[in-house]
């Protein structure tokens, strides 16, 4: 028995649960690590014994103050255990996952097969369908164990690099469309459209009920696009823009997006693996390029293919949006255009804004953005210091044009080339693996904070919201 599960007899007995096996699971808590096979079997063990005391509650909408208390020591002391194994075994977990770093994984795959792997490490994807049946504040976040699961990940230098890998692979879906996009010159895929106008493939962003905000719906068409975009040869750049939407206050205005999809967070629509398949897929895309098996995409020994990216910024780009912002190698905003990175009013971390807009605007800037909500209007000095181009709103069109035809003028070796030397100085792979280790960790625990829950309701109305 530990001092966590010891802590822990007093709530699980106000809850009712029987003290023999309340007991039993105490004294089943894992001493110290060992070998990796026995410890499977300990570990194993006494996930198991959580599990069957967890079941014994009620759902939490129908827990009371006692079993509440009682459900949330038992994870807690789950969770300890969890992070015990994995910080002695999460080497020879992934290798068995990945076949010695032979097979390349997608996150989402990985954490699956982990749970198959060594039940109750991580959820099933079936614990986590059911608990996604809920709103967000009626879940106990078995998610929180696979933010954990990839934060061990992510600290290792050698799998975490190899994992980052995997994310900046194109997706499967993606080969086939290449050949289509450079035959048909277009590719709707719903929620994301690519076509190509000259020089440029234009990726245009779309979700108008939503002011083309991001959700579960939209994310694997958008990386999709961008990986299509940027395999394409038919053309030397590639421009991401927000569609026009069909709004009470913007009416067939274009609007390049209002970040996460706040009201399917509040209704426990965003699962928590959709922010890292965001941020280590599409989103590290646009900065690294596309990845290719044989070749770490570190930029040193390796590297993908890659394109410039273009931002042309109608209305405003908010949160998620305002993140991909600094991830482009160009920004053309439209002069009543802003960026806002709303992570106060969320209560979530803002993906790798917090890497990211330092080296833009500065430290004090950044943090006044992510911790006070400051509005940046694009045609403003600190705007200026993200955006390359302010133009009128009328010439946005003509603007993104003459954007293109000039960052290929010159030829796009040389431009990649120059991209590549900045990006290495600026956010090396291994910075970039060591930010996505914490951000796991921290959006987790975030993700299923009351917190956020009180900040949805206070800054967003969320309770009237509909979907």
């Amino acid at each position: 028995m530990t001092p966590a599960t010891e802590s822990a007899l007093a709530p699980m007995r106000a809850a009712g649960l029987p003290d023999e096996e309340a007991r039993e699971w105490a004294d089943a808590f894992p001493a110290a690590p060992g070998e990796y096979e026995s410890d499977a079997r300990r570990y194993g063990a006494f996930w198991r014994r959580s599990a069957a005391l967890l079941r014994r509650l009620p759902p939490k909408p129908r827990r009371d103050e006692a079993e509440q208390a009682a459900a949330e020591a038992l994870l807690t002391a789950a969770r300890s255990s969890h992070e015990s194994f994995l910080a002695a075994h999460v080497d020879e977990v992934y290798d068995r996952l990945t076949e010695r770093r032979s097979k390349f994984r997608r996150l989402d795959d990985l954490v699956y097969d982990a749970a198959k792997l060594h039940p109750g490490l991580v959820p099933s994807r079936e614990e986590v369908a059911a608990e996604a049946a809920h709103p967000q504040r009626d879940k106990d976040g078995v998610e929180i164990d696979q933010g954990l699961f990839l934060a061990y990940v992510l600290a290792r230098p050698r799998i975490g690099e190899h994992l980052c890998h995997a994310m900046l692979l194109p997706r499967s879906e993606s080969a086939p469309l290449v050949a289509e996009f450079a035959a048909r010159g277009s590719i709707d895929l719903g929620p994301a459209r690519l076509t190509r106008k000259g020089k440029a493939a234009h990726l245009d962003m779309i979700n108008p009920r939503f002011l083309n905000a991001e959700d579960d719906t939209t994310l694997a068409a958008t990386e999709i696009a961008v990986d299509v975009a940027t395999l394409d040869r038919t053309t030397q750049i590639a421009v991401m823009r927000g569609a026009a939407v069909d709004n009470a206050k913007y009416p067939g205005r274009r609007i390049f997006g209002a970040g996460i999809n706040l009201t399917h967070l509040y209704l426990g629509k965003i699962p928590y693996l959709w922010f890292l398949i965001r941020d280590l897929g599409y989103v590290h895309k646009l900065l690294r390029g596309v990845a290719a098996p044989d070749s770490v995409p570190d930029d040193v020994n390796g590297r993908g293919v890659e394109k410039l990216w273009v931002a042309a910024l109608d209305a405003f780009a908010i949160g998620g949006h305002c993140q991909a912002i600094l991830c482009m190698d160009y920004v053309l905003a439209a002069s009543d255009a802003f960026l806002t990175l709303p992570a106060r009013k969320e209560g979530i971390i803002p993906g790798f804004a917090n890497l990211r807009l330092p080296r833009f605007v500065g430290d004090r800037i950044a943090r006044q953005a992510i911790f006070y909500d400051r509005k940046l209007e694009c045609d403003s000095a600190e705007g200026r210091l993200i955006c390359d181009e302010i133009a009128p709103l009328a010439e946005m069109d003509a603007a993104v044009e003459r954007v293109v035809e000039g960052l290929t003028s010159a030829g796009a070796v040389s431009a990649i080339g120059n991209r590549r030397a900045i990006r290495v100085g600026q956010e090396s792979l291994d910075l970039f693996r060591r930010y996505a280790s914490v951000y796991a960790r921290e959006q987790a625990y975030c993700h299923f904070s009351p917190a956020l829950i009180a900040n949805l309701e206070r800054h967003w109305d969320a309770k009237n919201r509909k979907i």
